[in-house]
């Protein structure tokens, strides 16, 4: 189930993650005003905002012009710092690249805006196959609107030492708000420790002086909470609008403020909220126990000097259900060279295409015959990463849709920020949440 790894050269790039990139010329069709490249062929930009994943197109579509020569693919890089302000600019400019990436919270709006290529529509059945639960990310209004290129799902990482010493499974691990199936607040409470090495389940234990973790409840939708609501019967959205603010999500959110401010298994949220990687650090450092994440936190096992693994996400009362996130290749409807376009798209949404993203395990591609690049690459550092893929293939809450969806997650922060450091109670806040969130996006 786990491996020791004291030497791995980390590998940056994750669906998940921004990072910190230098930014490359933009551009619409290519590098030249009229966008043909040398010898009358046609150049098709690409633009994405990971510079890991960028090499790994590189050798991609050199591959793919080998194949098509009257074709160019420029990669381009802009950081995700600046990559949202830059794409409504420049896409109203007309300066926007050919094809370029998004994730499900963007592309809704340059959907319904027109302003993106109908994938479904002109590519139809030609493509390889493809993580279903991606495809219907980028489905909107019946249509098909992108390319799936990578997906995150979720797991649960483990110290293989501290688990064992408390006589706890990992992968049997089960949370259940009425607390007659709880096997896992049990654990969590044997799994933390005091400075005096007093658990929590003991009446001795110090509180104010913790130094190992259970777990990382905390405020993080991705890896946390979305997946509690999906394992609960509750949902997060219902269409576009957030329908959070349930009885079944009440008892999803009430059991992880629980966790924090009463039993006392995760960090404060005083510090989580400041630094979400603070769990991540813990577990690294040997002081937390079980870490729930997805793919995009491996390359930073690299400095885990002890035994870990990677068992199911917990399981809840209805089942294990995770999110799947993907990151997808959407092309731009006003393409000056939309024939290009569309056969770039289509090396895009092969198996062929998509296997050097994986090969360097950057990223878990969405064309699932690609997904043993992936796999191998991890497996020569010993790591098994089979529950990411059994999670992606089983039962999923979607990841924030919606043309107005950033606005809504912005109006959510600060009654989340104020629910998990126990300030403000869990209906009061989820409601809250809710009505401004909902408020946000009709405006």
């Amino acid at each position: 189930m786990f491996r020791r790894r004291t030497s791995l050269a980390l590998v940056a790039g994750t669906a998940a993650a921004a990072f910190a990139l230098a930014a490359c010329s933009p551009g619409n069709s290519g590098g030249s005003d009229d966008g043909e490249g040398s010898e009358g062929t046609a150049t098709v930009t690409f633009r994405l905002w990971d510079d890991a994943a960028a090499t790994a197109y590189e050798e991609s579509f050199d591959a793919f012009t080998a194949e098509h020569p009257d074709i160019e693919v420029e990669v381009e890089t802009v950081p995700w710092a600046n990559y949202w302000d830059r794409l409504p600019q420049d896409i109203g400019s007309g300066t926007m690249a050919d094809i370029f990436w998004t994730n499900t919270s963007n592309f809704g709006i340059y959907a319904d805006n027109g302003n993106l290529i109908d994938i479904g529509a002109e590519i139809g059945t030609d493509q390889d196959e493809l993580v279903q639960s991606a495809v219907d990310l980028y489905t909107r209004s019946g249509a098909v609107w992108g390319v799936p290129q990578l997906t995150d799902s979720i797991a649960l990482y483990y110290n293989a030492d501290l688990v064992a010493e408390a006589g706890i499974d990992p992968s049997s691990l089960r949370w259940d708000p009425s607390g007659s199936n709880d096997t896992f607040l049990p654990a969590a409470l044997d799994l933390t420790v005091d400075a005096n090495g007093v658990t929590a389940a003991d009446d001795d234990f110090d509180a104010e002086n913790i130094e190992q973790y259970a777990f990382n409840a905390q405020n993080d939708l991705q890896a946390i909470y979305i997946d509690f609501l999906g394992s609960n019967g509750a949902r997060y959205q219902d269409g576009d609008e957030y329908a959070f603010n349930s009885p079944e999500g009440v008892e999803s959110f009430q059991y992880l403020v629980d966790l924090i401010n009463t039993h006392h298994v995760s960090p404060s949220a005083a510090e989580t909220n400041q630094n979400g990687d603070l769990a991540r650090d813990l577990f690294v450092q040997g002081n937390m126990a079980l870490f729930q994440s997805g793919q995009y936190s491996l390359p930073h096992m690299a400095d885990a000097e002890f035994e870990w693994g990677i068992a199911p996400m917990l399981e809840g009362p209805e089942g294990r259900v995770g999110v799947v996130h993907s990151v997808a290749a959407v092309g731009n409807a006003d393409s000056e060279h939309p024939e290009a376009t569309l056969e770039v798209l289509r090396w895009l949404s092969s198996a062929e295409g998509q296997e050097p993203l994986g090969a360097n395990g950057a990223a878990f591609p969405a064309a699932v015959d690609a997904q043993s690049s992936f796999i191998d690459y991890w497996d020569e550092q010993g790591v098994d990463t089979s529950e990411f893929i059994a999670a992606a293939e089983g039962q999923t809450i979607a990841a924030p849709l919606g043309p107005r969806a950033n606005a809504g997650a912005n109006a959510i922060a600060p009654y989340f920020e104020e629910m998990f450091a126990g300030r403000l109670p869990v209906e009061e806040a989820l409601q809250q949440a809710q009505d401004a969130a909902n408020e946000a996006i009709a405006e």
